[in-house]
């Protein structure tokens, strides 16, 4: 039954929306890649969308992003391929960022590792951004930049700041204007006091709009209120392009019917999203307009 709505809610928005999501799994190891029903839901929030960012993958032996991505391709909902980041992380502590994305809809133009250090700076992330710009062809803007983030708690309001440096630079590189930055920002609660949010570029340039904003709660224990994974937009194409009303937090506890308890199993936090509008009926096929313009 839950397959049957997600197939008719897919073939519903394909016509009308592209649909982006950022999900951290959290400790996505491997315990929980051998769960099957942690998997189910899994892959089912991920077929929810065009292009699904994922965090905290830790993953040493390289089979969590493959064996997603059988898991995916074995469903009607459309072909997934997938990018995955370097392992990243601080001494012992290491994830990855992956993106996993529906070839009828986008491919991948370029994608850059943000690297460690830069001249002056004293190591600003504890988890470098993996940068990869998409094109699309069924979308009113044709491509855009996703830039994602998670932050060490203790050093959210210095790491978002320090998003606005990662934005000049891969603009300089990429000459391009569209910007999505999503992630688990650690933007609230105790973790970006209100007197901090002043001194966060992201935030007080008027450029980039929260579409997940301060009183949102991301977290899936009931005794928290957390707006800790957010979406921020640059361009003014692309947030035209965005559809209105469409940034959400996807509640999987309620949607699946699981309890709290089935909930943390996969996560303590629900994944966030957004839509662009799509086009009149594209003309080809992606992957064609995607060699033409690389």
């Amino acid at each position: 039954m839950l397959r049957f709505f997600l197939f008719l809610l897919f073939f519903g928005q394909i016509a009308q929306s592209l649909r982006i999501c950022s999900f951290n799994v959290r400790s996505f190891g491997e315990s929980k890649r051998r769960n099957p029903e942690i998997i189910e839901v899994i892959v089912e929030i991920i077929s929810r969308c065009d292009i699904m960012l994922l965090m905290e993958i830790k993953d040493n032996r390289n089979r969590i992003c493959p064996f997603l991505l059988e898991k995916l391709n074995g469903r009607s909902e459309g072909t997934y391929s997938y990018v995955v980041s370097n392992r990243l992380g601080r001494r012992h502590y290491k994830e990855q960022y992956a993106f996993f994305y529906r070839l009828e809809s986008v491919c991948v133009n370029q994608i850059y590792q943000y690297p460690d250090l830069q001249p002056g700076d004293d190591d600003a992330f504890s988890r470098e951004p993996f940068v990869v710009w998409f094109n699309s062809p069924k979308t009113v803007v044709k491509e855009f930049v996703i830039i994602p983030i998670h932050t060490r708690p203790e050093m959210a309001a210095r790491e978002i700041d320090e998003l606005y440096d990662v934005f000049l630079d891969v603009r300089l590189r990429w000459k391009t204007k569209n910007f999505v930055f999503m992630g688990d920002f650690n933007a609230g609660c105790g973790y970006v006091a209100k007197k901090q949010w002043k001194n966060i570029r992201l935030r007080n340039n008027t450029d980039f709009v929260w579409i997940i904003d301060d009183k949102s709660d991301t977290t899936v224990k009931s005794t928290t209120h957390c707006p800790y994974d957010r979406i921020v937009l640059h361009g003014e194409t692309l947030i035209n392009a965005t559809m209105r009303g469409s940034a959400n937090i996807f509640d999987f506890q309620s949607a699946f019917s699981m309890t709290e308890e089935q909930a943390l199993a996969v996560s303590d936090h629900f994944p966030v999203e957004f839509q662009l509008r799509t086009t009149r009926r594209f003309l080809g096929t992606t992957a064609r307009y995607c060699r033409a313009r690389i």
